[in-house]
């Protein structure tokens, strides 16, 4: 037995015998992936999902769901990250969240699967509780000092952007025929009010008990501006990427200011996690609380649940109430939705919530030009007022770009074309409190108008 002992032990020290060619084969397709799926893997998912629709069991339950969602998404945001000219605009972004709306339309997504991330999607409301870990875990990852300067900073470019791109957008649509009323309150607003849900839906409400309108006819019109808005965004937010990489000196590469030392975004990237589960999971269990609070507040008082979140979650790190390890814990549930998650839940979105015939109808001439002009000089306005307020322009330019994106979602598929996505805390005060501000300014404007 102890020769045997021996023996064992000492075959447990030789180095094992190099791998065959088709050992090295597997080994090179095992860790070359489509996305986050590995090669094997992601072709026997592929042969999965046929199977079950040819046989008719494409089901609910959970893992179903992800399997689909994951094989759409990263196929199509393969194929976008390597598109000539297409790649440079953010065509994965672009692909992954509007090239599914089509697919839809036209029938060549099945019916079924439709229908299973359809029901997912809207019954579990995942894509609120992704962006919610998205948001709370970037600004509970962020230097406390950091964030106060900037947060002051960044309203310097959003406010000059969002004045001047009412009166470009009111202008243009004036001149091209759509007057200034309609130009204004059913282009502009809405592509500046925060999104869908916490833009269309309550301009559409408030539109229609102000005019008589049914809600209904409302909200297709305010929708076509969001959608091709937001589609506009991602592109000049590719288009200013690939600036950057041709003139450095107008880019801080995702760093907010040049400044030695830390940056206004540094700190995101800065923090890394301790590897520990337990940390990812209580941070993750704070986003999934705040969110909740968020939830009750709109219940209780009818506030937008992502702004009274995000109001906490600063609120939490201002008051020093985030430990180191929640901080450390932030940072990994942050950098795990943007890996893994974020590209399926645009998928999602697209396959849901963007309606290719009304996206199609966004694209008459004159509201084209509108929108385009809108979002164009909003854009612009950022870039060019950074140097006032000591930042980068580029990073400036996309930041002020996300208050014309869908909420949430839009403003990761802008910040993914831009290959910005540390900047996400600054988006989103661009889209939450600065969608709020508008729709409240709109609705007041509105009812003054129609008295």
């Amino acid at each position: 037995m102890a020769d045997q002992a021996m023996a064992l032990a000492g075959d447990e020290t030789k180095p094992d015998r190099a791998p065959t060619a088709v050992g090295r084969f597997w080994r090179s397709w095992m860790d070359t992936d489509v996305g986050i799926i590995p090669v094997p893997v992601y072709i026997l998912l592929i042969g999965l999902l046929v199977t079950f629709n040819a046989t008719g069991h494409l089901g609910g339950e959970i893992a179903m769901v992800i399997g689909i969602m994951a094989a759409f998404a990263f196929t199509l945001g393969g194929i976008g990250n390597r598109l000539p000219l297409i790649r440079h605009i953010g065509g994965g972004a672009v692909l992954v969240t509007f090239v599914p709306s089509y697919l839809a339309y036209k029938g060549w997504i099945p019916a079924a699967a439709i229908k299973v991330v359809g029901d997912f999607f809207r019954s579990t409301n995942v894509l609120s509780l992704f962006i919610a870990v998205v948001i709370v875990g970037s600004i509970l990852s962020m230097d406390r000092t950091i964030l106060i300067k900037g947060f002051a900073k960044i309203f310097v470019p959003l406010a000059a952007g969002s004045a001047v791109a009412a009166a470009v957008g009111t202008g243009i649509g004036s001149l091209l025929g759509l007057g200034a009323f309609d130009s204004f309150f059913f282009i502009v607003v809405p592509i500046m009010g925060g999104g869908v849900g916490e833009g269309a839906i309550p301009l559409s409400i408030g539109y229609a008990g102000i005019t008589g309108t049914a809600q209904g006819e409302v909200l297709a019109r305010v929708l076509p501006p969001i959608l091709v808005g937001n589609l506009t965004a991602i592109i000049l937010a590719g288009a200013l990427n690939h600036l950057g990489k041709m003139r450095p000196s107008l880019t801080g590469d995702g760093q907010l200011q040049p400044v030695r030392g830390a940056d206004l975004a540094d700190q995101v990237e800065a923090t890394k996690t301790d590897g520990s589960m337990q940390n990812l999971a209580a941070a993750a269990m704070v986003a999934v609380t705040l969110y909740l609070c968020g939830v009750l507040a709109f219940h209780l008082l009818r506030f937008p649940a992502p702004v009274v979140m995000l109001f906490m979650a600063v609120v939490l790190k201002l008051a020093h109430g985030v430990t180191p390890r929640i901080q450390a814990g932030s940072y990994a549930a942050y950098k795990l939705c943007l890996t893994a998650v974020a590209y399926p839940m645009l998928f999602a979105f697209g396959v849901v919530l963007t309606p290719w015939d009304k996206l199609v109808a966004g694209f008459a001439p004159a509201n084209l030009i509108t929108i385009v002009a809108t979002v164009s000089s909003m854009v612009l306005t950022g870039f060019l007022t950074a140097r006032l307020v000591n930042l980068y322009p580029i990073e400036s330019a996309i930041v002020t770009g996300t208050h014309s994106g869908m909420g949430g979602a839009g403003d990761i598929a802008i910040l993914s074309a831009g290959n910005r996505m540390r900047l996400m805390p600054f988006a989103q005060i661009a889209t939450r409190i600065g969608g709020g501000i508008t729709v409240t300014l709109a609705l007041l404007a509105m009812a003054y108008f129609n008295r």
